[in-house]
């Protein structure tokens, strides 16, 4: 039987650590993507504190406004606008208080137009009895006093990866099939797969998901994002791989988490719709070369076709005389993609751990 390709709901999750993103460089990414089925955006960077450790506080007033013209810019390109907050370990103490500061945000987020709203339990504490019942009871609480149409979860556990349990303390066993049994039918629950990035995803692993979690999993694909310490030393600019175009029917949506550089993450971003369309026929060097050539123009995306093994394989530090030759190449053009090679090259998207502790 013939298979019929199909592109499931396609979009971005900017929710890396390190420099956030301009404005403009936000409302050029959803230009770009909207035309080749991205479909949603999840505005929710570790960088911008009032989403994280000050999550209680409103936005400065710059960045309200910044946000309503996000979303408008959403809005013209048929792309959904979401928000994602990180009540930070308000799962301890659920109270009046609590209760009141997100109800605060919530009114916020309406005020701003958010269609989806993002409950992000990620990075925090989860050591704790009861864990996947606070949870929900928290994300059913905000779902009933928000006006957006679709609410998700990213649970403190959303990947069977061991690190998850080596750095927030261990997991209960049942914890995701207790979230999604208490979880309402309708939220959508965030899951990254059997490591927190993913190499690849297999339909047996998906449809276990499926079963723990009684729905589909809302894919948050940690491609082609580079925000570790160890991560940044490279720009993850292949087409995408393992992503087999019959799991398509096995999630409820794709987002992927995007590198620091915003032009050049568009590159495997293109490829991904080709990978789910193609599907046996997919081949992610040809597809990689048609994006880069597609946002880049043919003469610098050739150059950068060829430089993808040294880009994203040997490391900013190990580079040695590469980086001079590279830096002169793509000093020769004037493009904003080239920037993003020029001032990685420089050092301008390094990540430390501790960083990734303060965000």
């Amino acid at each position: 039987m013939l298979m019929r390709m199909h592109l499931p709901e396609l979009g971005m999750i900017e929710g890396y650590y390190g420099q956030p993103w301009t404005w403009q460089e936000r409302r050029q990414t959803i230009e770009k993507l909207a035309p080749h089925g991205y479909r949603f955006y999840l505005y929710a960077p570790k960088a911008d504190p009032f989403l994280r450790r000050r999550w209680q506080e409103d936005f400065p007033s710059q960045t309200a406004t910044e946000l309503r013209h996000l979303a408008e810019a959403c809005q013209s390109q048929n792309v959904r606008f979401g928000i994602g907050l990180s009540p930070y370990e308000i799962y301890k103490a659920f109270d009046a208080d609590a209760r009141h500061a997100l109800e605060q945000r919530l009114k916020a987020f309406d005020n701003l137009g958010v269609q989806d709203l993002a409950l992000l339990f990620d990075d925090m504490p989860g050591d704790l009895p009861e864990l996947a019942e606070k949870q929900a009871e928290i994300v059913h609480w905000a779902a009933e006093r928000s006006q957006a149409d679709r609410v998700l979860v990213c649970p403190s556990y959303y990947s069977d990866d061991p690190v998850l349990d080596r750095v927030f303390g261990q997991r209960e066993p049942d914890y995701l099939e207790r979230l999604g049994a208490a979880l309402d039918p309708k939220i959508e629950v965030f899951w990254t797969g059997e490591e927190v990035c993913s190499r690849a995803f297999s339909l047996g692993h998906l449809r276990r998901v499926s079963h723990q979690l009684r729905r589909k999993p809302f894919l948050w694909d940690n491609y082609p994002v580079n925000d570790g310490q160890r991560m940044s030393q490279y720009l993850y600019l292949r087409g995408f791989t393992g992503r087999p175009a019959a799991m398509a029917d096995e999630i409820s949506a794709h987002g992927i988490n995007p590198a620091l550089q915003p032009h050049l993450s568009c590159i495997p971003a293109l490829s991904l719709v080709e990978s789910y369309l193609q599907g046996d026929n997919y081949e992610y060097r040809a597809a990689g070369r048609r994006a880069a050539h597609a946002l880049l123009g043919p003469d610098l995306g050739e150059r950068l076709h060829e430089d993808v093994l040294t880009l994203q394989d040997i490391g900013l530090d190990r580079l040695g005389e590469k980086a001079e030759q590279l830096r002169s190449r793509y000093q020769a053009y004037h493009h904003p993609a080239a920037r993003e090679i020029l001032n990685w090259l420089d050092g301008a998207y390094r990540i430390t751990d501790e960083l990734v502790q303060t965000q």
